[in-house]
């Protein structure tokens, strides 16, 4: 089994779920090969080889990121310090394409290659979530979705984590298997 789990991160939140959903991955079969990259780092010769394509992004303005909303992120995170957002940016993986252009390089997945989506979210009523695009483009590549879009909860827009969100990334990642 070789999973790959690629995400998106501006502030380390989705990475951190990501490596939850890694590690959750490995618990359950400690056999398969698990890599946990940023979208910037997943080019097609790392996706093509995959049994299980997981795949997660911050949730902005509602939905999937994109190149506006991104540069908003991180003019915001350079405002608040600008001597160290750069650095936290690129460490959480922020730098480099979002999903939606990762999406153009990605290759058909055909028959037996499955995927799931995730997202990270605010809990604030009407937030929307980005796993559901994930899953809607992961479907028009010709992956099998093996569970539902799932989302999991950010304190603040820029976190952190819930407490318990990791525990149930790392569980769901162990449903994927």
């Amino acid at each position: 089994m070789r999973a790959v789990i690629v995400y998106e991160s501006v502030y380390g939140n989705t990475r951190e779920v990501a490596e939850a959903v890694a590690d959750g991955v490995h618990t359950a079969q400690p056999e398969a090969v698990v890599r946990c990259l940023p979208a910037a780092e997943a080019g097609p010769e790392v996706t093509r080889s995959a049994d299980l394509l997981v795949v997660g992004g911050p949730t902005h303005m509602h939905g999937m990121t994109s190149a506006l909303s991104r540069r908003m992120a991180v003019a915001a995170e350079k405002k608040k310090d600008p001597d160290g957002a750069a650095e936290r940016t690129a460490a959480a993986g922020g730098n480099g394409p979002g999903l939606r252009g990762w999406f153009h390089s990605l290759p058909e997945g055909g028959p037996g290659v499955r995927a799931a989506a995730f997202d990270t979210r605010a809990d604030i009523k009407a937030s929307g979530g980005a796993a559901h695009g994930i899953a809607r483009r992961l479907s028009h590549h010709h992956y099998d979705l093996v569970a539902r879009p799932e989302g999991f909860v950010v304190e603040d827009s820029e976190g952190p984590m819930r407490t318990g969100e990791l525990e149930r990334a790392k569980a769901w990642g162990a449903t994927l298997i």
